[in-house]
């Protein structure tokens, strides 16, 4: 009877066996690999709430400004006429603005300049200042020169022989960088040479004395007449209007500090028949209603988030993926504690249900919208509430209170840094196990193959000795049986 055995011999399923011992012995690696994932979900979902306490700040920030509470709104009855902003120290009124005159920079040209003319050399010396009058000859008297530090606001200009141009003219007086700009006009009878104040305001205005006899044709002191210099083709003047019937001024078309708090732009002159642009500054409740809005989602969506993170589904059987931290958990009540708390003191308002922002059973805002308009109709009260700001930290204003939480969360040494730290740490750590067991399984497999590659040899070995035994066998019963 021949030798024989199951599985032994050349037959033997080395790689099946192999494979199966492999499996087992990487059973650990496979554990450190769902707890990788853990701790990957687990640093996405803390990155996400970081990105909501975010949101939350921005919101608390400008709940913690009085400007929010006690701002002001400007209208305008005519915005293509007047403009304007108000800040929360402007008076609560109206104002009805006339425009009667447009600010301008003065501007002045010379005659007809021949190609060919000899025009250099020489100096031109530009002066800023104010002009006084202008009589029936067309000539503006009693300049005052501009003086900045007790010095007269001027700058020269040195035309050589080789200016032989406007062109070359113009950019010399737009190189020395002075108050005056220069530019060059052309048509088919020839050249002008048009400086321009770059500011306006009857301060704009400027002479030019010229040295040199090519140059007196760029010479301007005041004199409009043609054959006599340079001409004014613009007055240097301000902006005039009437607010409130009062005379007004501006140098530019913008009106600062017309009234306390109150900046008017202006762009066109009226006519004489146009009615006058009223200007109503009031109580800005808008701005406040929108930005406790935004607060009421802001932190609903991170209720949310963390009330989803945190929980455990009983009918699947399955956990969200911070339940049982300890960090969301705190967080979260942390949250709530502040939210139901009092806020700065000597207002109308202990609490935010107050003023009809209330928790519901699900852990979310409401707001009751008719309870807040009448808040809001007490913006005083709404300021001490959540904006006073003071030395002791427990009276400061709920909004202020929020802003020193949130920034406190996301500090480079505060909750959410400390978490992700933890978190990245363990994911190295779990990292390295990784290696460690990878290392350890391949030089295990390793050494698997090795035996059974030597035991499938011997046994193929064996099989082939079975063999010839078992064909001797045959040989010999068969010689018994002759």
């Amino acid at each position: 009877m021949g030798i024989s055995s199951v599985g032994i011999g050349s037959g033997l399923e080395v790689e099946t066996i192999v494979k199966q011992l492999v499996a087992l012995e990487s059973k650990p690696i496979a554990a450190l690999q769902t707890k990788a994932s853990g701790i990957n979900t687990q640093i996405s979902a803390f990155s996400q709430l970081k990105s909501q306490i975010s949101n939350l700040q921005d919101q608390v920030d400008k709940l913690a400004k009085p400007a929010t509470w006690l701002g002001n709104t400007l209208t305008s009855s005519n915005s293509a006429q007047v403009t304007g902003t108000a800040t929360s120290s402007a008076v609560q009124a109206t104002y009805d603005v006339k425009v009667s005159q447009m600010a301008a920079g003065q501007t002045i040209g010379s005659g007809l300049v021949s190609s060919g003319t000899t025009l250099g050399p020489g100096k031109l010396t530009i002066t800023m200042g104010q002009w006084g009058s202008t009589n029936d000859a067309g000539v503006s008297s009693d300049f005052q020169a501009k003086t900045k530090d007790g010095q007269g606001v001027s700058f020269e200009v040195n035309i050589t022989a080789e200016d032989d141009s406007l062109a070359k003219i113009a950019a010399k007086i737009n190189a020395a960088k002075g108050d005056v700009s220069a530019t060059v006009l052309k048509d088919h009878t020839g050249e002008r040479l048009v400086l321009q104040s770059k500011t306006t305001g009857a301060d704009s205005a400027f002479t030019v004395d010229a040295e040199g006899a090519g140059l007196q044709q760029f010479a301007y002191q005041g004199t409009d007449v043609s054959g006599t210099g340079m001409s004014r083709s613009v007055k240097a003047q301000d902006t005039l209007a009437t607010i409130n019937g009062i005379q007004m001024a501006s140098r530019t078309n913008v009106f600062e500090e017309a009234a306390a708090g109150v900046t008017l732009t202006v762009s066109q002159k009226m006519a004489d028949t146009d009615a006058p642009v009223r200007i109503t500054i009031a109580h800005d409740a808008g701005t406040a209603k929108t930005a406790l809005k935004n607060l009421v989602e802001s932190y609903n969506a991170l209720s949310s988030a963390l009330n989803t993170m945190t929980a455990y589904d009983k009918e699947s059987k399955t956990a969200g993926s911070l339940q049982g931290d300890s960090t969301a958990v705190n967080l979260q009540s942390a949250l709530r504690r502040l939210l139901s708390g009092p806020g700065g003191e000597g207002g109308e308002f202990s609490s935010l249900s107050q003023m009809g922002i209330a928790f519901q059973k699900d852990g979310t805002l409401k707001i009751d919208d008719t309870k807040l308009d009448k808040a809001l109709k007490d913006p005083d009260s709404m300021a001490k509430f959540f904006s006073v700001d003071v030395e002791d930290a427990s009276q400061d204003g709920l909004a202020v209170r929020l802003k020193d939480f949130t920034r406190g969360l996301l500090s480079t040494d505060g909750t959410f840094a400390t978490k992700d730290t933890t978190l990245k740490d363990a994911l190295k750590r779990n990292t390295a196990d990784q290696n460690r067991q990878t290392a350890r399984v391949t030089a295990y497999e390793a050494r698997l193959r090795a035996q059974y590659t030597r035991l499938d040899a011997q046994m193929a070995s064996l099989s082939a000795l079975d063999k010839y035994v078992s064909q001797q066998v045959s040989a010999w019963n068969n010689q018994s049986k002759n």
